[in-house]
C-alpha cells in the first residue's frame, strides 16, 4: 500500500508539473531485467527483444516488469518523455504453478493497473498507448468504457460489421456481429483501397514524414471471447521503407492522425528503459530477497522521474544548455543532461560544503575546478 501511495503522489506531481489540464497520455509495457540466481522464485526465460530479431530468436533469464508511464511534454528538452510512475512484477507462470494456483497473465495485470489509474484521475480523459501484446479482447473490452487504448493490430484480425437493428417480436439471442469484413492483410493489398496522404512531424526519428493510411470501423470478434467496437487505421510508406502496419483505437470518435500520433510517442518508453539502466543501475543489482527484489527497480524507475521533477524545479522555466561534442551533435537534451543538472545542483547546495566555520579554499584554478566538476557530474 505504501508502494501504490508514492505512485499515486508521483503521478500527481507530473501532471501538476508537466500536463495540468487536457488528455493524459500513457503508455504501458513491459521489460526484462536479466538476473540469474537459483534463489531469485521469481525469474522465467522470456524472448529477449532487444537482441532478437523476426528470424533470430534469443532467449533470457530475468525478471518481467510491466510499467506504466506518463508521457509528456517537457518544455526545456523541447520534446515527450516517457515518465515512470507504477512498476509492478509479473512473476514467471513457473513460479505460479510452484505455488499451486492460476498464473496471472501479463494482460491480467495490465487490466488492474489501468482500473487503478482510472481511479486516481476520475475527471481526466486518459489515452493508453501499448504494443501488440497488449492488443487482447480481454484487456480491451474490460478497460474501454473507463479509458482510450491504442495499441498495433493483427494483419489477420477477424473483423466484422457492427449487428444489424434487431427488428420487433424477434426471437433469440441479438446478434453480436454483421458481415465479415476483409482483413487488413486484403485491404493493404487491393487496388480499390482509399489511401489518403498525411505528414507526421516525427516518425520512428524521422522529421516530416510522409505516409499514407486508410481507416474504418468495425467489431473485432472472436469465438468465446468479448466483442469490442473500434477504429482501425492501415499506415503504409509511398517509399516502401517499411512494411504495412495496422494500429487499433478504442474510441470510434478520434481522428487517423491523432491516433498514429499518440503511438509514435509510444517509442519514447523504450528510451527510458534504456536510459535507466545506462544511467540509473537497472540490471546492476544483486539482491536475491523477495521483498527487496520488489521494491528496488520499481524505485530505480521512479527515480527517473524524480530526476526530471527536480531539474524541472531547478530550471524554473529557463533553458539548459545542450552539451555538444566534436563527434556527436544532439539536437535537444537527454538524460544524461538533466541528471548531471541535478548533481551539479545538489553539490553545490550549502549541505554539502565541507566546513561551516570558514570558507573552503580552492587551490586550483576556478575555471579548471568548474571544468572537472562538470566531467563528474556527467561521468558518474
Amino acid at each position: 500500500m505504501v508502494a501504490l501511495a508514492a505512485s499515486r503522489r508521483l503521478l500527481y506531481l507530473l501532471l501538476h508539473a508537466f500536463v495540468p489540464q487536457g488528455p493524459v497520455l500513457m503508455a504501458l509495457d513491459d521489460t526484462i531485467e536479466r538476473r540469474r540466481g537459483a534463489r531469485i522464485a521469481a525469474k522465467g526465460i522470456y524472448r529477449d527483444p532487444v537482441r532478437s530479431s523476426h528470424s533470430h530468436f534469443v532467449k533470457a533469464s530475468g525478471l518481467r516488469w510491466l510499467c506504466l508511464m506518463l508521457v509528456a511534454p517537457i518544455p526545456w528538452a523541447r520534446r515527450c518523455w516517457a515518465l515512470p510512475f507504477c512498476s509492478v512484477l509479473a512473476p514467471s507462470e513457473r513460479y505460479y504453478l510452484d505455488r499451486k494456483r492460476r498464473p496471472n497473465k501479463l494482460t491480467d495485470r495490465a487490466r488492474q493497473l489501468l482500473w487503478m489509474v482510472k481511479r486516481w484521475l476520475p475527471e481526466r480523459s486518459i489515452v493508453v498507448v501499448a504494443d501488440s501484446s497488449f492488443a487482447a479482447l480481454n484487456l480491451l473490452a474490460a478497460v474501454r468504457e473507463q479509458l482510450c487504448v491504442v495499441a498495433r493490430l493483427r494483419l489477420d484480425a477477424a473483423l466484422y460489421d457492427p449487428p444489424p437493428a434487431r427488428t420487433p417480436d424477434t426471437r433469440g439471442r441479438p446478434p453480436l456481429k454483421g458481415a465479415r469484413q476483409p482483413t487488413l492483410k486484403e485491404v493493404l493489398a487491393s487496388d480499390t483501397t482509399l489511401w489518403r496522404d498525411a505528414t507526421l512531424s516525427q516518425w520512428y526519428g524521422q522529421a516530416n514524414k510522409t505516409i499514407e493510411f486508410a481507416t474504418g470501423t468495425a467489431v473485432w470478434y472472436s469465438a468465446t471471447l468479448p466483442v469490442v467496437p473500434l477504429r482501425w487505421v492501415l499506415v503504409r510508406d509511398p517509399c516502401n521503407t517499411f512494411q504495412g502496419q495496422a494500429f487499433l483505437c478504442t474510441d470510434l470518435g478520434a481522428r487517423p492522425e491523432q491516433i498514429l500520433a499518440w503511438f509514435i510517442r509510444r517509442w519514447q518508453i523504450e528510451v527510458t528503459f534504456e536510459e535507466a539502466r545506462a544511467h540509473l543501475g537497472m540490471e546492476t543489482q544483486r539482491q536475491w530477497y523477495a521483498p527487496a527484489i520488489a521494491r528496488t527497480p520499481p524505485a530505480l524507475l521512479g527515480l527517473y522521474s524524480i530526476v526530471t521533477l527536480a531539474a524541472n524545479a531547478f530550471l524554473a522555466g529557463q533553458t539548459m544548455p545542450t552539451r555538444h561534442a566534436a563527434w556527436y551533435a544532439k539536437d535537444s537534451l537527454t538524460f544524461s543532461d538533466t541528471i548531471a543538472l541535478v548533481r551539479r545542483s545538489l553539490w553545490a547546495a550549502r549541505i554539502f560544503c565541507g566546513s561551516g566555520q570558514q570558507a573552503d579554499t580552492i587551490k586550483i584554478p576556478s575555471a579548471l575546478f568548474e571544468r572537472l566538476t562538470e566531467t563528474v557530474c556527467y561521468g558518474v
